[in-house]
């Protein structure tokens, strides 16, 4: 593989698959990584307000600063980007949203490519951290850094205060060494169960609402121990009810939202259903998980997992990685739900179906 090499630019259609975000975000991290140029038109096509949010717009001036990218389109509401890296860059950054739109998927964008920057960098991002439409920063912390250490990731994230929907107001710091080369990943089972803990959080909300929901898990047998966590007034309105599973190879989070007219026990309802279904399944790791490991098993050139649904968003960004990187996602049927495999491509032929195909070309001092 050579060091260096000119590369075409990418170009993806994004209303295919899914349509959402995701396909912004994956493609702005695979062009950070390997040096590619970038260009995306119908941005979110498929979402009732299509275009560039605030937290996509950050999510790009994110990428684009810290690898010194040229951008054309990058403005709220933008259908189209062209984006041309550049050396990815350690350093100390800081990102406002100025919304409640989501940090985690902003993180989700930019950590990857600083784990081949040329010094160790933190990242600090205010705006929402427990925001319906993204992964909460527990999700980040319990369920998804565990597994980027396993892969050899040298990398801390920090809650340092909450921010909910519609508010926002919240903040998160991730500290990121660069890392040599990713160990490979194999899911195949959860292991053995370790620990569940219930969390009922508010701001601003009455105390009896997550009093409420605690009892709803204690009565649901689920064998979680309780917490109930109160934060200062000026962090909220906001209510939130995790549930953290943690087995030997896998960590599960699942979260609700408290909102206007939405009854405590409702709230508990939701995630006491989606615990009970993770625990039906014998697959290693859940719809949204898997969705955020297909970069990482990628990047590590290999790894598998198991999940019990294949979703449109999971098939679309495997779809996107692929326009990237010489490599095949194979995904097989099983007692399980379905395995899903990263397997490099073979010499000379096509990573997927795709028309347009690049080489993984690496830039100096990447990896």
């Amino acid at each position: 593989m050579p060091d260096t090499c000119t590369l075409d630019t990418v170009t993806l259609d994004g209303s295919q698959g899914e349509g959402g975000g995701q396909i912004l975000r994956t493609a702005l991290t695979l062009s950070m990584i390997t040096g590619t140029p970038l260009r995306l038109d119908h941005i979110r096509a498929r979402r009732a307000k299509p275009g560039l949010l605030r937290q996509h717009l950050t999510a790009v001036q994110a990428a684009a600063q810290i690898c010194g990218a040229r951008v054309d389109g990058a403005a709220l509401g933008s259908r189209s980007l062209h984006f041309v890296p550049g050396r990815i860059r350690g350093g100390d950054y800081r990102h406002a949203i100025g919304s409640a739109g989501s940090c985690t998927l902003v993180l989700q964008t930019i950590l990857p490519a600083l784990w081949f920057a040329d010094a160790p960098s933190t990242v600090t991002v205010s705006g929402g951290t427990h925001n319906p439409a993204a992964p909460p920063a527990d999700f980040l912390i319990h369920a998804w850094l565990p597994l980027m250490r396993r892969m050899g990731v040298d990398m801390d994230i920090e809650l340092l205060r909450h921010g909910f929907y519609p508010a926002g107001g919240g903040e998160i710091r991730a500290r990121v060494t660069p890392v040599a080369a990713l160990k490979t990943l194999h899911l195949c089972e959860r292991g053995t169960p370790l620990q569940a803990r219930a969390v009922a959080v508010v701001a601003g909300v009455p105390v009896d609402v997550a009093r409420r929901e605690l009892t709803m898990v204690e009565a649901a047998a689920l064998g979680a121990e309780v917490e109930l966590r109160v934060l200062p007034a000026r962090e909220g309105p906001g209510n939130a009810l995790l549930l953290v599973d943690q087995h030997s190879e896998v960590t599960e989070v699942f979260v609700a939202f408290g909102e206007r007219g939405l009854p405590a026990e409702a709230v508990a309802a939701r995630v006491i259903k989606a615990a009970r279904a993770d625990r039906a399944s014998d697959a290693a790791v859940g719809e949204h998980l898997a969705d955020q490991l297909v970069l990482p098993l990628a990047l590590a050139r290999g790894g598998s997992l198991t999940t019990a649904t294949l979703s449109s968003h999971l098939e679309t960004n495997m779809e996107v990685v692929q326009r990237f990187l010489p490599l095949r996602f194979e995904t097989t049927k099983t007692a399980q739900g379905h395995r899903i495999a990263a397997n490099p491509a073979a010499s000379g032929q096509p990573s997927s179906s795709c028309q347009s195909q690049t080489s993984f070309c690496i830039p100096p001092g990447v990896i």
